[in-house]
């Protein structure tokens, strides 16, 4: 097993070289205006809860993995209510009515994050307990990038002026980064014995995740660059005389 988390840490680091990650990165662009992706990114984070409650968690289950996968997921907690209250401080809600949020996930741009939770859940479809373990930690190492790009930006904000944000900000980061299968628990995933093919079925698994968020990425960025190009600008005329 150890093998396969040293594959997954080389698809985090790959992973986080994407464009999108550039653009959360780009100096060029003010802090609010890197996160217009948001909108597009809601269709995900709504349906995240769903699927680590009704396809990764096994509430019935005695299997040592699954209990500890389990336990791994309620330090989660309800973060989409973070998402919701963040999408509301930076003002997504006053740009476009609900209506026209929704109607926009339906759009070819937003297909990606619309189909997200449908395809992770086939991904995850029949797993075994540790199967959904490698896929949990998948979603994890995609999770550390994405915050350690936005965190700065929601500090960045605030120190600005701007309202604290709770989702994409340095609280929600900490608790992300906590759920990532550290210490005894990950020596203990570490020291499992995998057969061959179990490691080729554990390592397939794994990359579908990561070519799927490398997708999601890819359409938050058109996204984030659509939003900021339609956006009415304002012209000033300079030295004009009657």
């Amino acid at each position: 097993m150890k093998a396969v988390l040293r594959e997954l840490a080389q698809a985090r680091r790959h992973y986080s070289k994407l464009p999108f990650f550039g653009f959360l990165r780009c100096e060029s662009v003010v802090p609010h205006d890197r996160l217009a992706f948001l909108p597009c990114a809601a269709p995900l984070i709504m349906a995240l809860p769903d699927f680590e409650r009704l396809v990764l968690r096994d509430a019935e289950s005695r299997h040592p993995w699954q209990r500890f996968l389990d336990a791994h997921l309620d330090r989660g907690g309800d973060s989409w209510r973070a998402f919701l209250d963040d999408f509301a401080k930076l003002g997504f809600d006053r740009s476009a009515s609900v209506t026209q949020v929704m109607r926009g996930w339906l759009r070819d741009d937003a297909r990606a994050s619309r189909f997200m939770g449908t395809r992770l859940a086939q991904i995850a479809h029949g797993a075994t307990p540790l199967e959904k373990l490698v896929i949990a930690e998948s979603l994890d190492g995609t999770a550390r990038v994405f915050f350690e790009h936005c965190a700065p930006l929601a500090a960045r904000i605030h120190d600005g002026g701007g309202p604290q944000l709770r989702w994409i900000g340095q609280a929600h980061f900490a608790q992300d980064s906590s759920r990532a299968l550290q210490g005894l628990d990950r020596r203990a995933l570490e020291s499992i014995e995998l057969t061959p093919p179990e490691r080729v079925r554990c390592l397939g698994l794994a990359f579908q995740v990561f070519d799927l968020f490398a997708d999601w990425s890819t359409e938050l960025l058109a996204y984030a660059e659509h939003a900021l190009e339609q956006r009415p600008r304002v012209v000033i005329a300079r030295g004009l005389t009657a």
